[in-house]
């Protein structure tokens, strides 16, 4: 059984914590958290730290915290070659401090407080330095997911600029989307069936062969009948900018 220790409170913590006490394969001994009360309603507050020096010995030290402090809690933790690894779909590996053994362990999702998902079903994609930290890696990441994959530094870095577009992007479309309906006295749950189909016919088809609409069928008297509707200019302006991107698209098939 691998022994980890969860350093860390925030979204991807709380869920990774959630996830590895439903496995029987993973130990999880320890929480390091600043605020012991964020972490309270998910592990025994014995199983919880607040000072880098009550930390235990284990086989992983999970870093789940903000980018920009990765390196910096790195650097604090009191013991060296032992495998640390970030969950960061951003950052090399690099970043951590060189005085442990480094390493990736990142869920390719969405993470919502108190919103449950399912991590049989999240791709967790890993990096480490050698062979054998990398096997211990899988163990922990087959222990609560059906999907796990080698991927390196840069390979990671275009998933994640992949998934702020098919994710962060699309979300903020949404938002635009229902200030549109509020604006005109209609219920956003009007979209969602068309929201949810439009989701599930990529499963089965590549989002080339999935695209419909006026840009699509390059209808100029739907486009421009919307662009007179529009009368908010960011609306205009995205609306016109995701147009012409489906228009070229298109012209290169």
């Amino acid at each position: 059984m691998v022994s980890i220790v969860i350093i860390g409170s925030g979204n991807v913590a709380q869920h990774l914590i959630t996830a590895f006490l439903q496995s029987n394969e993973v130990e999880l001994v320890q929480v390091f958290s600043r605020q012991k009360e964020k972490v309270s309603h998910l592990i025994s507050l014995d199983k919880i730290v607040s000072d880098y020096t009550e930390i235990k010995s284990a086989d992983v030290y999970l870093l789940a915290v903000s980018d920009n402090v990765i390196a910096e809690v790195s650097e604090k933790l009191p013991f060296e070659n032992r495998l640390v690894v970030h969950t960061s779909g951003s950052m090399p590996m690099e970043v951590l401090n060189i005085k442990n053994r480094r390493g990736v362990f990142y869920p390719l999702q969405t993470f919502t407080k108190n919103k449950s998902v399912d991590f049989k079903a999240i791709p967790i994609c890993l990096e480490a330095e050698t062979e054998n930290d990398f096997l211990t890696l899988k163990t922990v990441a087959q222990s609560i997911s059906s999907r796990v994959e080698s991927i390196s530094s840069e390979q990671r870095k275009a998933l994640h600029v992949a998934a702020v577009f098919v994710c962060n992007f699309v979300n903020h479309l949404y938002q635009m989307g229902q200030e549109i309906c509020e604006e005109h006295n209609l219920s956003f749950e009007l979209l969602q069936p068309l929201i949810i189909e439009t989701a599930q016919k990529i499963t089965q088809l590549s989002p080339k062969e999935a695209q419909t609409g006026p840009a699509k069928r390059n209808d100029t008297t739907t486009i421009n009948a919307h662009l007179h509707f529009l009368t908010d200019a960011n609306q205009k302006e995205i609306y016109q900018l995701l147009t012409k991107s489906i228009i070229d698209h298109g012209k290169k098939l």
